[in-house]
């Protein structure tokens, strides 16, 4: 979850100054990174413990380098038992990050493994180059969709968001049994969602508006609900659909748009 607004050297320099352990790195691996002209940062895991106390996040960080490479960069962000300092501390590979979650937590380093599951395969037979180069040339809206999560009964919110949904095909128990692991939400009203009301009688233009609620989850995942508001009922009233995918939710909210 890349911030649009940092510069990529900001980050890299943001990065490894709240890193603990950043002087650990390669001199020649620092080097590269300052030649960075792209990134991309995603949430890979999170672990919470309320009861003991503990909570972990493990996030992954590609740099498009200007020689063509990518270079991935694992930080993991914790909270001790009885202690509400946060942690910050920088690894170049994803088992170093595993032997030092088994290191401060005490765990094992294959219980370590299961939980920080592996790549999904499309996105590593594609590699961290080509995945920042694509990131680095696009263009078009998902380059632009950028999240800003509130930790705020997200679960309660995916509950209430199913519970108003009026149409038949809306999501169906699985996602509804996903989504009460989500500890995180954002709403934001999708480009090209709204149509506005004009004239009248028989033959009007109904309003439609276009939601996305995306949620993260539990295991670090994100899933997203699309919600169409709209008014093409016989009465005008306004009812609520919600659908898995934006391209189901944009094939909803066309037909709904004219009302006759």
């Amino acid at each position: 979850m890349s911030d649009p607004y940092e510069t990529t050297e900001a980050h890299l320099d943001r990065l490894l100054g709240r890193a603990l352990n950043s002087y650990d790195l390669p001199d020649r691996l620092v080097e590269r990174l300052g030649t960075a002209l792209a990134h991309s940062s995603s949430l890979y895991t999170t672990h919470h413990s309320p009861a003991a106390g503990l909570w972990r996040e493990t996030h992954r960080h590609t740099y498009l380098l200007s020689d063509g490479g990518a270079v991935s960069l694992w930080e993991l962000v914790y909270r001790l038992e009885d202690d509400r300092t946060m942690r910050h501390e920088v690894f170049t590979g994803k088992a170093e990050a595993c032997l030092a979650v088994a290191r401060l937590f005490g765990e094992t380093p294959s219980e370590v493994a299961r939980d920080l599951a592996p790549i999904p395969a499309e996105e590593a037979a594609r590699g961290d180059a080509a995945l920042l180069g694509a990131l680095f040339a696009a263009s078009g809206p998902e380059s632009a969709r950028h999240r800003d999560y509130a930790v705020d009964e997200s679960a309660d919110h995916a509950r209430r968001v199913l519970r108003r949904a009026e149409n038949a095909d809306r999501p169906g128990e699985e996602p509804a049994r996903r989504l009460r692991s989500a500890y995180a939400h954002q709403i934001t009203q999708a480009f090209g969602g709204r149509h506005g009301v004009t004239g009248g009688g028989r033959d009007r233009s109904a309003g439609v508006s276009l939601y996305e609620h995306a949620f993260l989850l539990l295991d670090g995942s994100e899933v997203s609900l699309w919600e169409v508001e709209h008014t093409a009922t016989p009465d005008g009233r306004h009812m609520c659909e919600v659908y898995e995918s934006e391209a189901a939710a944009r094939g909803a909210m066309e037909l709904r748009s004219r009302v006759r």
